[in-house]
C-alpha cells in the first residue's frame, strides 16, 4: 500500500525543512506533500529548493487553517497519486522510520483500522487518544484557570490499554495515519474550523460512518507543541479562534439543547473578559 505524508507549513520553514531532511529517504513513503498555508515569510522560496518527484510543494492562495490546508494536500493525493494511506503531520513532529513502518503495517494487517495514531510525547505529557467530551467538560473549558485541567477528564485510565492496538474515540491531530478510502468517505476534514477541535470533529464524522479509530501504544512520536501557532498568534486571538471552533463543534456535532448551548456561551464571554485582563495582547 503506497503511503503519502502531508506536512502543513505556515511561517515555519525551519521545522519543515528539518522534517524533510529526516524523512525524504524513508522507503515507506511514496509522496511527501508540503502545503504552504500562504506564509508571510520566505517559506515558499526556502521550500522550493526541496521539490523533486517525491517532494511536492503546494501553495494555498490564503491561510486556510489546519482543516482546509490539510484537505488541499489530501485532494492532491487523491487525484494525482495511487496512495492508499495518508499521513497527517505537523512540521514539528519527530518520527523514526521504524515507527512509521510499524504503523503502516498495523493498517495493512487490520481492516478494522481506518484512522491510527501512535503515542504522542508532548512536553512531558503522553497522549494516547481521548474520549469524546461531554457537556460538563465543554462547560469547564470556559472557566479560566480550571479549564486547563479539563483534559484529565477525557483521558482513558491506564488499564484501558490492554493491547498493543486499542480503540479510542479521538486521536491527536499532530500526527496520524488514515486509509484514503475512509478519509474520502467522511469528505476529509470539516473546513468550517480554522484551528482546534479538528480531531473531535473528524472522530464524530468517522463514528457516523462506523469507521474505527485506534492508537498503537507500542510506538511513539515526539511533538514540539505547536511552535508555528505560538509564533504566529497572540494569546487572546488564539483563545478566540479556539472558542469559535468550540462553538461550531457543540452546535453541529454535540447537538446541545438551547439552554446548554446558551450556558456555554455565557461562560465563554466571561472567560474572554478575564483573558483580556490577564493576557498580553
Amino acid at each position: 500500500m503506497k503511503t503519502g505524508i502531508i506536512i502543513l507549513n505556515y511561517n515555519d520553514y525551519e521545522n519543515t525543512i528539518k522534517m524533510l531532511n529526516r524523512i525524504k529517504d524513508f522507503s515507506c513513503l511514496s509522496k511527501i506533500i508540503v502545503v504552504d498555508n500562504c506564509s508571510t515569510d520566505n517559506s515558499v522560496e526556502k521550500l522550493k529548493e526541496y521539490e523533486n518527484k517525491k517532494v511536492i510543494l503546494l501553495q494555498a492562495e490564503k491561510n486556510l487553517g489546519y482543516a482546509a490546508g490539510n484537505n488541499l494536500g489530501l485532494k492532491y493525493l487523491e487525484k494525482n497519486t495511487s496512495c492508499e494511506i495518508a499521513i497527517i503531520s505537523n512540521p514539528d513532529v519527530l518520527v523514526e522510520e521504524s515507527v512509521l513502518k510499524e504503523l503502516i503495517h498495523d493498517i495493512k494487517t487490520n481492516e478494522n483500522i481506518s484512522f491510527l495514531g501512535p503515542k504522542i510525547l508532548e512536553n512531558g505529557y503522553i497522549s494516547k487518544g481521548w474520549k469524546f467530551p461531554k457537556f460538563s467538560t465543554e462547560l469547564l473549558s470556559n472557566m479560566n484557570f480550571i479549564g486547563k485541567y479539563n483534559a484529565k477528564f477525557l483521558r482513558y485510565k491506564e488499564d484501558y490499554y490492554q493491547d498493543k492496538i486499542n480503540k479510542v474515540d479521538v486521536i491527536h491531530g499532530c500526527f496520524f495515519l488514515a486509509r484514503m478510502k475512509d478519509f474520502k468517505k467522511i469528505k476529509y476534514f470539516d473546513s468550517n474550523t480554522f484551528l482546534y477541535y479538528e480531531e473531535n470533529i473528524l472522530a464524530k464524522k468517522a463514528k457516523e460512518k462506523n469507521l474505527g479509530i485506534y492508537v498503537d501504544v507500542s510506538v511513539s512520536v515526539t511533538h514540539a507543541l505547536s511552535k508555528s501557532v505560538d509564533k504566529s498568534l497572540k494569546k487572546v486571538r488564539k483563545y478566540k479562534i479556539l472558542k469559535a471552533s468550540q462553538k461550531y463543534y457543540i452546535k453541529k456535532y454535540m447537538k446541545l439543547n438551547f439552554l446548554g448551548y446558551a450556558l456555554i456561551r455565557v461562560f465563554y464571554y466571561i472567560s474572554l473578559g478575564i483573558c483580556y485582563l490577564t493576557f498580553w495582547i
